[in-house]
């Protein structure tokens, strides 16, 4: 279910008009890039070489993230406190004790002195019916995370395989022929997501309780790590083969182990570039808040179609075409690894 080969009408390259729908979807006139620039070789070098020549279709993909996965706007305001009723608590259990204390006019230096440790109190954000209502509806989440990851992959993917993107007509178009596996994929994920972490806080939260819940917690990293790198490769199966969901995990499963060092070289430059952006968020809080909106999303989907699609076409896509080699106008519909 790939993208059509057929050629697109391109404007005159002499014209010189602006237009603003072209400039976000990528279409504004220049030189392109040459057959000779194509990359062939997905090697470290020529990731940073692809990755700065298409950095402008970074910041645009990281801001379909950020704007497909709107619910998660609900959440943030509803964090903000700007729904709640703020009021003042204690942040010292003997607070209540010692307020007796001094109710009962016993004002000395000391009792003065303690006063000011023990009665300090800060700011508590108490939820009201419009934070529950925003918290609900940041659930709609799990309805946009599948469509957005298949359209984000889809670009991903054509820049990687150095065909021409046309961002927002790509976009939908991936999402159009794989809407009913991205919408039910993507609460598959978005369930799966949400039960790892669970259980990684929870056993991190229980770590010397006992033997079964420190087993329990590295399990539950590995199996973190493991359906971690599952996805590099679900999502960019999903808009490439004709395949079922089932058999996509089970690829992905089997793909997670066979390029265990491409995948393992993903995971520490996803997890190395997140360092990065909070190491900036933390030195300038300004621009390190800029990260999430223009880069960050994007940079970590680029890492991990980068590392996968290789593998994917070396297992998947290379022995078809050795077996045999019709004539046809759309990219075949590619078989099971069986």
């Amino acid at each position: 279910m790939a993208s059509p080969n057929n050629f697109r009408k391109f404007k005159d390259p002499n014209k010189k008009s602006f237009n603003l729908y072209e400039l976000f979807n990528g279409n504004k006139n220049g030189k392109g890039v040459k057959k000779t620039d194509k990359i062939t070789d997905f090697n470290f070098v020529n990731f940073f070489k692809l990755y700065f020549r298409n950095f402008g279709k970074m910041i645009q993909i990281n801001l379909l993230f950020v704007i497909g996965n709107f619910p998660i706007l609900f959440y943030l305001f509803a964090r903000s406190g700007n729904l709640s009723i703020q009021s003042l608590t204690a942040t010292n259990i003997l607070n209540s004790s010692f307020h007796g204390v001094m109710l009962g006019g016993n004002f000395t230096p000391v009792t003065m002195a303690l006063n000011g440790i023990l009665g300090y109190r800060t700011l508590n954000y108490v939820p009201t019916r419009a934070t529950y209502i925003c918290m609900a509806l940041t659930a709609l989440m799990i309805f946009t995370f599948g469509f957005v990851n298949i359209g984000t992959a889809y670009i991903l993917r054509n820049i990687v395989k150095g065909e021409p993107v046309f961002l927002m007509s790509d976009f939908f178009y991936a999402i159009r022929r794989n809407w009913k596996q991205a919408l039910i994929f993507g609460i598959i994920d978005c369930a799966i997501c949400l039960l790892l972490v669970y259980d990684v806080v929870f056993f991190y939260y229980n770590i010397g309780v006992s033997f079964f819940t420190n087993v329990c917690f590295y399990m539950s990293l590995f199996l973190v790590l493991l359906y971690f790198m599952m996805r590099f490769y679900i999502y960019p199966m999903m808009i490439t083969f004709d395949l079922s969901i089932f058999k996509m995990i089970k690829n992905a499963f089997i793909f997670a182990l066979i390029g265990i060092k491409r995948n393992l070289c993903a995971v520490l430059g996803i997890v190395f570039f997140a360092l990065l952006c909070y190491g900036l968020l933390l030195t300038y809080a300004p621009l390190g808040l800029l990260t999430p909106i223009l880069i960050l999303f994007g940079t970590g989907a680029f890492i991990a179609i980068y590392a996968a699609y290789p593998k994917i076409k070396e297992v998947m896509i290379d022995p078809y075409y050795k077996e045999e080699t019709p004539e046809y106008e759309e990219e075949p519909i590619f078989r099971d690894m069986g």
